[in-house]
């Protein structure tokens, strides 16, 4: 997972940068859920967050098959608890694979955990989260240093051979959030354990929107959900000196937020000659489905 980085760019030109800002590309003043709706998912995220904490040590000691299940179905209710609806098109590859998407909110995680499970790679700082830094370390998170270009390598070979070993690994290769108008562009290096392992590549697209109708039944697709056009709503983006603290109210306080979540067809192995063809495509593929807004950002990265 990427964190909210500052607007300046940094010495290291490798690391990744995002133009978002909190004051430019948050709501002011968003549309807010009631008090006590607002009460209810806090108690409701709480619940959630301790029976993973409670009940982790005797799920990872569970057969794969019935771990996975248990763990798509904890990161989907964290989504419900805090009022979040979810639309999800598409399904994951067979086997392991590569997937990667978009980056805009500590909240993909648990949408992708959801809907495409696997190993995250995360930067290491997640590993100190409250909570959500212990639970990731327990779910298998491989987690990063960005600050040090000559950890790369090792990083790569690790997700090779978590790949090589059947596991599937989710990562966001923008490396940074961005607050969902535009696309940044797709660092190549994690592509390469893909090369190697020769596993899929699978693209996801998310998107967040506001639903124009009162909160009613939290589906993915389905009753109290219509068809109107939403513009991007950023209350979910977790963008530049953004607090998880303060992120989290807002979530927790957002009326009619839905996540849109699509998974792309895979990439199969061998399709593209190296890595810089292959996080290209990807990256196309989340542009089209992300819309012409996607577009500004450049498709270029120096990532090695």
């Amino acid at each position: 997972m990427g964190a909210p980085e500052r607007a300046e760019p940094r010495a290291n030109p490798w690391f990744p940068f995002s133009p978002c800002t909190v004051a430019g590309c948050l709501p002011r003043r968003p549309a807010a859920a009631g008090t006590v709706r607002r009460s209810a998912r806090w108690a409701a995220l709480a619940a959630v967050l301790s029976a993973g904490v409670a009940l982790s040590p005797m799920v990872r000691r569970l057969a794969p098959a019935r771990r996975a299940v248990l763990v798509r179905r904890w990161c989907g209710a964290i989504a419900t608890a805090l009022g979040v609806r979810v639309r999800v098109t598409g399904g994951p590859a067979a086997g392991p694979a590569l997937v990667v998407a978009n980056h805009v909110s500590w909240l993909d995680v648990p949408l992708l955990a959801a809907v495409a499970p696997g190993r995250m790679v995360a930067k290491r700082e997640v590993g100190r989260y409250p909570v959500l830094g212990r639970l990731a370390a327990r779910g298998g998170t491989l987690f990063i240093d960005r600050e040090r270009l000559r950890s790369l390598p090792g990083t790569v070979a690790e997700v090779a051979g978590a790949l090589r070993a059947g596991s599937t690994v989710v990562a966001f290769p923008e490396g940074s959030t961005r607050c969902g108008r535009e696309l940044g562009p797709f660092h190549r290096a994690l592509f390469q354990a893909a090369l190697e392992a020769g596993v899929p590549v699978q693209p996801v697209a998310i998107r967040y929107r506001a639903h124009s109708t009162a909160d009613t039944a939290d589906t993915a697709g389905g009753p109290g959900v219509t068809d109107t056009a939403e513009a991007v709503d950023t209350r979910a983006a977790f963008v530049g000196d953004d607090a998880l603290a303060a992120s989290l109210r807002r979530v927790a306080a957002a009326r009619g937020l839905v996540a849109e979540v699509t998974v792309l067809p895979p990439l199969p192995p061998g399709a593209h000659p190296d890595r810089r063809a292959l996080a290209s495509a990807a990256r196309e593929a989340v542009e089209a489905a992300l819309g012409t807004g996607a577009r500004a950002a450049a498709a270029w990265s120096p990532a090695a």
